[in-house]
């Protein structure tokens, strides 16, 4: 594994949440500690913890923090907790599906062993299972989503990507760059561009950073760049990540990702997008009814402590936009490869998966 992201420290009583905090990378590799909800809350919010995957595995571990003191209680009042656990957490952010995925998961748990009759000390062993369920299933769809896009990747081949969707933004080997990964262990030498993804440099401050540490090679290019280096057949293929995606095909990531689509499109690439079926959102018709997250003004004006626009003026900083299925080439998933997503595709690799399908 590139780098260990975020894992549950100790036994349930006393452990708690041990993740990078990727708000200093490049400059400082820190690992946080995680003791309370609010903390949780706070590192989702902050962009401590970030990816949609990542983000799951941080909401089913934050519900066990706000319940690993409650063996002692009744049934029903570790029940409530965990419900109230789950509300305050769905609040931190609202475009990745994979957080609310958790949350629901973390609260369908609780409710099937309170129905069952167990007792408070039983139903919290079962939510610390099903916590380390979602990490360890999201470990496991990261290594078949790259032995599935790895296939996609001739020896030599060179991958341009936007934000980060690696290890950083999983438990495991990421999304998008698990591709990248599954196929250095294959022996092939894949290279990759990376955008900057503005305004917060995911792609500069964690994407190469992690590349590198991983000894994958990888040039850094700023988001207005990526035109020119397709336009020159630099790249082989486009290969992204997703907060959520609709039930035709169409995929939200991170702000700019539909500008790189469409010049994929424009200089004949194809245009992959990874992610596991927990991503998809199949009561969403189409990726406009996607809630896209807006972020505070100091992001752009301000960013990194360095202002670098006139003081007062007016920002607007969506954090994600919505690429159509009709520019998406394959989406990568751990059932394999939809190609050319559509409804009637997407629907079929969530039964595959055994995942919901119903869109009310």
């Amino acid at each position: 594994m590139p780098v260990d992201t975020l894992h549950w420290h100790g036994d349930l009583a006393g452990g708690h949440v041990r993740m990078i905090e990727q708000t200093l990378l490049p400059l400082r590799h820190e690992v946080l500690e995680v003791r309370t909800v609010q903390e949780m809350f706070d590192a989702i919010k902050r962009l401590a913890v970030r990816g949609a995957p990542a983000i799951g595995v941080a909401a089913g571990f934050g519900v066990l923090l706000g319940v690993q003191d409650q063996a002692g209680t009744s049934p029903d009042d570790l029940l409530g907790r965990t419900k109230e656990t789950a509300s305050t957490l769905a609040r931190s952010r609202p475009t990745a599906v994979n957080l609310f995925w958790a949350l629901d998961r973390m609260v369908a748990r609780a409710e099937r062993d309170h129905a069952a009759g167990l007792d408070a000390a039983a139903m919290l062993a079962g939510l610390f299972e099903e916590a380390q369920a979602i990490y360890d299933q999201d470990r496991s769809i990261c290594r078949r989503i790259g032995e599935h896009g790895a296939a996609l990747l001739a020896d030599g081949a060179t991958v341009l990507t936007h934000c980060n969707a690696g290890a950083l933004a999983t438990a495991d080997f990421g999304t998008a760059l698990a591709p990248i990964y599954a196929a250095a262990e294959q022996g092939k030498h894949v290279a990759v561009f990376a955008d900057e993804t503005r305004p917060l440099l995911q792609g500069a401050r964690l994407t190469a950073w992690e590349l590198m540490e991983s000894g994958i090679d990888v040039t850094l290019i700023t988001d207005s760049m990526a035109g020119r280096v397709l336009s020159e057949g630099r790249i082989d293929a486009v290969i992204v990540g997703s907060d959520r995606i609709a039930r035709n095909g169409d995929v939200c990531n991170k702000i700019g990702t539909y500008g790189v689509a469409v010049l994929a499109k424009e200089n004949g690439v194809p245009f992959y997008v990874c992610a596991p079926l927990s991503t998809f959102d199949p009561k969403l018709e189409h990726g406009g009814l996607i809630p896209i997250e807006e972020r505070a003004p100091e992001e752009v004006t301000e960013g990194f402590g360095t202002r670098t626009a006139p003081a007062g003026v007016r920002v607007y900083n969506p954090a994600f936009d919505v690429t159509p299925a009709r520019f998406v080439t394959g989406i990568v998933c751990e059932v394999g490869l939809i190609e050319h997503p559509n409804t009637e595709r997407i629907v079929a690799a969530l039964e595959a998966g055994g995942y919901p399908t119903d869109p009310t």
